[in-house]
Formats: structure tokens, C-alpha cells, sequence
């Protein structure tokens, strides 16, 4: 079972060493951070987030409830107050030894949890390279429906990248886990 937990300075060691390499960073950030990922640019990341009533991006490490151990990290972003939506952004299994054993799946419910039952979102997307099958599997799995692809919308080492966008409602949140949605949030 995964659970989320703000992210913070003392994780910041713990992320750039799960970011090796250049492209990896590309895949995780599109092209808001340059490589290599340093404890500056995260600070700027975590700046006015993680508080329900003003920010408009909460930022989470994963952390697996059987080991204690944090195995990943995701956002949710761009939150719209007046369209109670907002989006899934930099999602990465870091412990490449959890990888295909679910945690994906369980941070993106976690995540979605979140924003639907505790936020009050009605709607939630994110965007995916369409290469990576994997993660669009593990989105597919946790309920995300695809809308699309922007094709070549990131141009990196010589090569365009397309991007599959996918999204949930509210009530397809509602009826797939059978929950119940928090209040609206208050629009400022």
C-alpha cells in the first residue's frame, strides 16, 4: 500500500539520486528543470506549495506502508479553484526495484484520493509521453481515461516526443472506488 506524505528538503538527496541521467530527468519534468536536478531547483519547486486553502500545487514523496520506505515521488498541480480541476505531474517510481509491483498504480490513487475526496476536485489529468507504455498502463489500471495525443510537443536529443493526455472525473472517481466526494473548494 502506498501512501503520500509532503515532500520536503531533507528528500531532496534522496531525488537527484533517483534522477541519474538527463533523459531520465527530461521523462519526469519535461523541461522544467535542467539537468543535472540540484537542492536550489527543488527549493524553487516546493516554494508556496502543500497548504489546501492558498496553494496551487501539492508535492508528495510515496512511501510504501509495508517497508516504511519511500519508493517514489508525484505532484498534483495547476489547481484551478474555479474549474476544480488540476494535474498529476512528475510521477517516478525511484526505486527501480518497485517498479511493476503496483506502487505506480497505488500513487496515482493516492494522489487522485487527494484531490477528490479532499480537495473537492470534479477533475484531474495529466499528460504521458507516449513511448512510455508502462506508465500508461499503470494510469489505464488506475482509472485515467485517454483523451489524446499532442503530437510532438517536446523536441529533445534530435527527436520529437508526443504526449497521450488522460483525465478522471469526480464521478468516475465515485464510481470506481466508491467514495464520496469532499465540498467544493472556495474559489478566490
Amino acid at each position: 500500500m502506498i501512501k503520500l506524505e509532503q515532500f520536503t528538503q531533507a528528500d531532496f538527496k534522496q531525488l537527484i539520486e533517483w534522477i541519474k541521467d538527463e533523459e531520465l530527468l527530461m521523462n519526469w519534468s519535461g523541461s522544467l528543470f535542467s539537468f543535472p536536478l540540484t537542492e536550489s531547483s527543488l527549493a524553487w519547486y516546493i516554494e508556496d506549495t502543500n497548504d489546501p486553502l492558498t496553494s496551487d500545487a501539492f508535492v508528495y514523496k510515496a512511501i510504501d506502508t509495508d517497508t516504511n520506505e519511500v519508493v517514489g515521488h508525484i505532484s498534483l498541480g495547476g489547481l484551478s479553484r474555479k474549474n476544480r480541476s488540476a494535474r498529476i505531474s512528475r510521477v517516478l517510481v525511484g526505486d527501480t526495484q518497485q517498479r511493476g509491483r503496483g506502487v505506480c498504480q497505488g500513487m496515482i490513487q493516492a494522489v487522485l484520493q487527494i484531490g477528490f475526496e479532499e480537495l473537492g476536485l470534479h477533475r484531474i489529468d495529466l499528460g504521458v509521453y507516449d513511448f512510455n507504455k508502462g506508465a500508461i498502463g499503470c494510469y489505464t489500471k488506475a482509472g485515467m481515461v485517454v483523451e489524446g495525443t499532442s503530437r510532438d510537443i517536446l523536441y529533445y536529443n534530435g527527436s520529437y516526443w508526443s504526449l497521450t493526455e488522460m483525465s478522471m472525473l469526480d464521478a468516475e472517481w465515485e464510481a470506481r472506488y466508491g467514495k464520496v466526494k469532499a465540498p467544493a473548494l472556495a474559489t478566490v
